[in-house]
């Protein structure tokens, strides 16, 4: 091989892996990023961290951190938070509206009481009962899912508002009723979402969730749809068994299609015993993949 061939081969090899290496790095600068998965450790923290806020009953200091808490973390994920500050009954109402996009009108509203019960009326201990809940299931378990799924969920999904309820959780108290905060919000926000799906008591380490008979079957069927592919029907029963006034029940009076994703065989619901303990990373796991999934395939 003479000099003269020998330069004409070299440089021939080192075109071929400069091309080689342009499209390695275009290929990996193109590429698109894998999709955030749903964090259930950093879901059951956040439920950790509600129930150290102490009660969030209306009114109350741990009630008003919990508000600034939430609206930090949601903000910090990329989400615009408004406050729909109005009152029922005498009693001031806040509602968290977080939205990925303000002119976005949403297709799709997920929601949870953030509030907790005042009295432990179902405590087993009669002396125990006009204690607070600590609302580690009963309020915090919704929450924290909402939360994680506004860290998780991409970004070019269908509009998305995440709306987290005040004032839920104090029927049968003098001077209170049920669901303030989801009925102030459906009587004064005029938005036609075509589904609403609220999360409420989702963090049971026995986790059960029947289908809720007032529900929406079209939605219900969508989301038992993911939980087959996912492999979740021992937790997601596709049974009928309750029938629930929740924070789901304003919106199907206003005739929009709504779910409640609820497990109401929960031992420790209304008493003190409702700790962080008897809630499991597992169960909120569970929920909320099935939402991520169904939220990231619904059609543009």
């Amino acid at each position: 091989m003479t000099k003269r061939t020998a330069i004409i081969y070299l440089t021939l090899i080192f075109a071929l892996l400069a091309l080689v290496a342009s499209w390695y790095i275009a290929s990996f600068l193109n590429r698109e990023p894998a999709p955030v998965s749903f964090d259930s450790s950093h879901a059951y923290s956040d439920v950790q961290t509600q129930v150290s806020f102490g009660p969030r009953i209306p009114g109350s200091e741990g009630h008003a951190q919990i508000r600034a808490w939430m609206r930090a973390e949601l903000e910090s994920a990329g989400w615009a938070v408004e406050v729909q500050q109005t009152e029922r009954m005498g009693h001031p109402i806040y509602n968290i509206v977080a939205k990925r996009n303000n002119d976005e009108t949403p297709q799709i509203i997920l929601g949870a009481h953030y509030d907790t019960r005042m009295i432990a009326d179902n405590d087993p201990d009669p002396a125990k009962r006009t204690e607070p809940v600590p609302g580690a299931n009963d309020g915090a378990s919704g929450v924290a899912v909402l939360l994680e799924l506004a860290r998780s969920l991409p970004k070019d999904t269908v509009p998305v508002w995440l709306v987290f309820f005040d004032a839920e959780d104090n029927g049968r108290i003098p001077g209170w009723d049920w669901i303030l905060g989801s009925r102030t919000f459906v009587e004064e926000i005029s938005v036609k979402p075509r589904a609403v799906v609220i999360v409420d008591m989702i963090g049971d380490a026995d986790l059960n969730i029947h289908l809720e008979k007032n529900s929406d079957v079209a939605i219900r069927t969508e989301i038992w749809s993911v939980v087959e592919k996912l492999g979740y029907g021992t937790q997601f029963i596709n049974t009928e068994k309750y029938s629930m006034l929740d924070d789901h029940t304003p919106f199907l009076e206003a005739g929009i299609p709504a779910v409640d994703l609820i497990d109401f065989d929960y031992l420790y619901w209304h008493t003190t015993q409702d700790t962080p303990d008897k809630v499991s990373a597992e169960s909120l796991q569970t929920v909320g993949e099935t939402l991520w999934h169904w939220i990231a395939e619904q059609p543009k």
